[in-house]
């Protein structure tokens, strides 16, 4: 007996559409997010029945049920199904049972899917980040309470200058604001803190983490994020191409007329790690010849934003060849002068 289900999945509810191959009898159902109800709803149909949803949510507890009930679960492409659409009506039902029809056609769009692991570091990273951002608005509030106060020009992140704004006089209001953004930052430094343990933690027990740290320039927050946010680094069969499509920095195609044009970058992939990807780049370039070299050349021709979103790329595709071949940056470089000798040297002994 083989089922198939589709779902049209929301925060509170969910509506699922169901066949049975062997009878070719289809029902639906329409379920609130009552987690009891919802066990008992998936347990009753054979395992392992093959269910699909769009990647239109995060929804963290329906993938750990669906481990537990032994289906196998589908995430699909949510722009992808909606062309396959034959009618322009939309509603739940029919959201339901477009994607049963594509499960049953085998046509469904599915998608890669993070692990479990994976996804908790990412949510950790995209945590800190929060609070660091946080924190650094605490600091610019306190620098502006001390050029109210007429302190001399000074670093608010020293201890020696957070001691002179303490000792400081203020109105009523400023002693206030003082109190309580220092408190703030106290509680936001601590909350960093452990997190950055947690984080060194997972990093330490991943060899792959430990491999990119060999690049200078990249720490353990930046190859925490390159690790988990490309996951299985075999499944890219152009490492340099589609990795950096993956990641949002490929150029935009403008081209018309015959003219070829390209635009700025997609942005489609992970913020962060672009983020943590363009410090990184600056960093390396103070140690690593060669990207050094490729900034400079870049810089006499184009502005300084580009440049830095190039030489992050750049990194990047490092980066992925270092974890497709297993090597480190020392013999990444070794094998030859270009990154592109280096891309196809991956059967080197």
């Amino acid at each position: 007996m083989e089922v198939y289900i589709g779902v049209d999945f929301h925060p509170h509810q969910q509506t699922a559409a169901w066949c049975d191959k062997e009878t070719g009898e289809t029902e639906s159902v329409t379920l609130h997010h009552d987690l009891e109800k919802v066990k008992e709803f998936y347990s009753s149909f054979p395992k392992p029945s093959v269910i699909g949803i769009e990647a239109s949510s995060r929804a963290l507890w329906f993938e750990k049920l669906m481990d537990e009930t032994g289906h196998k679960l589908l995430v699909g492409n949510p722009e992808k199904i909606r062309k396959r659409a034959l009618s322009r009506h939309k509603n739940d039902r029919l959201d339901a049972e477009l994607i049963l029809t594509l499960l049953l056609r085998d046509e469904f769009p599915a998608v890669w899917r993070r692990s479990s692991e994976a996804n908790q570091i990412m949510d950790i990273l995209r945590l800190r980040q929060k609070l660091v951002s946080a924190r650094t608005t605490i600091y610019n509030r306190l620098q502006a309470l001390a050029h109210s106060a007429c302190l001399p020009k000074g670093r608010m992140k020293t201890l020696h200058y957070q001691l002179m704004l303490k000792e400081a006089e203020l109105d009523e209001g400023g002693e206030l604001q003082r109190s309580h953004l220092f408190d703030l930052l106290e509680d936001h430094n601590q909350h960093i803190l452990d997190i950055e343990r947690w984080l060194k933690s997972k990093a330490k027990d991943d060899k792959r983490v430990g491999l990119l740290m060999t690049q200078s320039g990249v720490g353990y927050l930046t190859a925490l994020a390159v690790v988990n946010v490309l996951g299985d680094i075999s499944r890219f069969d152009r490492v340099a191409k589609q990795v950096t499509n993956f990641v949002g920095y490929d150029s935009l195609d403008k081209s018309t007329g015959g003219k070829r044009r390209f635009g700025s970058i997609s942005k489609k992939g992970s913020p962060l790690l672009r983020f943590l990807l363009g410090q990184a780049a600056m960093i390396a370039i103070r140690q690593d010849i060669r990207l050094r070299t490729f900034y400079k050349r870049l810089a006499k021709r184009k502005p300084k934003p580009v440049v830095k979103v190039a030489t992050a790329r750049k990194l990047l595709v490092k980066l992925s060849i270092m974890l497709r071949d297993n090597i480190s940056a020392q013999e990444f470089d070794r094998r030859g002068s270009t990154v592109g000798n280096a891309r196809v040297a991956r059967d080197l002994k």
